[in-house]
C-alpha cells in the first residue's frame, strides 16, 4: 500500500500529542496516512506494553489511519545505527510516502531526539540504490520522501510551518485520551509523571490555540523541516 504520509513516533502517543490534528485533517481530505511506532513504550512509568498496544490501536481507529505498525525497538536504548536504520528504511520503502513526519529534533526525553535523527537519516539512505532491503523475500525499490517534517513535543521549539487544524481539535484530543493509562485520571492509583497532570492535558489544547493565534485561526500544530520550503508564488503563502 502506498501512503501519502507516514508518521513515525519513538513511543505510542508521541504522534497523537504532536500531530494528530494534522493527520486527521489529511485523512478527511482523502489522503492515505500511516503510523509507525519505534518502541512499545515499555519503560513508561504507567501502564504496560499490553495496555499501550491496545491504546495505540484505539487511537489509530479514532484518527482513521490506514496502517499502524510497531518496530519493537528497545525503549530508551535504541540507537541510530545501521541495524535500526535498515528497519526504518524497510518501512519507508514498503509504504513509499511522499511525506514523512517524525519526532522533535531535540526534546526532554532522550528518545525523541534520537528518533528524529534516526528517521531523518533513514529517509535519505532509503533513496540509495546500493542499499538493499527485502520484504517478504523480495528486493524493495529505493524510495526517498519528498519532505521530512518534525513535530514539536515537550520543548517549545519555534515552528517553521504551522498547520491549521481547526475542526480537528476534538479528534486530536480523543486520540490522545485513548491512552487512558498515560494521562490525567483523578481515579488512577499509578505514580504521577510529568504527562499525567491535568496541567499537561490542558496544555495540549492551549498550545494548539496559541499556535493558531500566530496564524489567525483557532487551533494549529507546528513543525520544523529538514529542507527549505519551496513555493511557486508568494501568493501560495497564507
Amino acid at each position: 500500500m502506498k501512503l501519502d504520509i507516514l508518521a513515525f513516533g519513538a513511543h505510542p502517543d508521541d504522534i497523537e500529542l504532536s500531530c494528530a490534528g494534522t493527520l486527521a485533517k489529511e485523512v478527511a481530505n482523502g489522503k492515505k496516512v500511516g503510523i509507525v511506532d519505534l518502541t512499545r513504550g515499555e519503560l513508561g512509568t504507567r501502564g504496560t506494553e499490553k495496555t499501550r498496544d491496545e491504546e495505540a490501536k484505539d487511537a489509530a481507529a479514532i484518527l482513521g489511519v490506514s496502517i499502524r505498525e510497531n518496530l519493537g525497538f528497545a525503549d530508551g536504548f535504541f540507537i541510530n545505527d545501521k541495524t535500526h536504520q535498515l528497519e526504518v528504511i524497510r518501512m519507508i520503502r514498503k509504504y513509499q510516502p511522499e511525506i514523512v513526519i517524525c519526532n522533535a529534533i531535540h526534546d526532554r526525553h532522550i528518545d525523541h531526539g534520537k528518533a528524529s535523527q534516526l528517521v531523518s537519516d533513514a529517509c535519505f539512505l532509503s533513496g540509495l540504490t546500493k542499499i538493499e532491503t527485502q520484504a517478504e523475500g523480495e528486493l524493495q525499490e529505493k524510495w526517498r520522501p519528498k519532505q521530512v517534517y518534525h513535530y514539536i513535543q515537550w520543548k517549545n521549539i519555534t515552528p517553521e510551518i504551522i498547520v491549521d487544524i481547526t475542526g480537528f481539535e476534538d479528534t486530536k484530543m480523543k486520540s490522545v485520551l485513548a491512552y487512558k493509562t498515560q494521562f490525567f485520571n483523578p481515579e488512577s492509583k499509578e505514580p504521577q509523571t510529568p504527562i499525567s497532570s491535568k496541567n499537561f492535558s490542558d496544555s495540549i489544547l492551549y498550545r494548539a490555540r496559541d499556535l493558531g493565534r500566530l496564524i489567525g485561526v483557532e487551533y494549529a500544530e507546528g513543525f520544523t523541516a529538514d529542507r527549505h520550503i519551496a513555493v511557486d508564488s508568494l501568493f501560495d503563502l497564507r
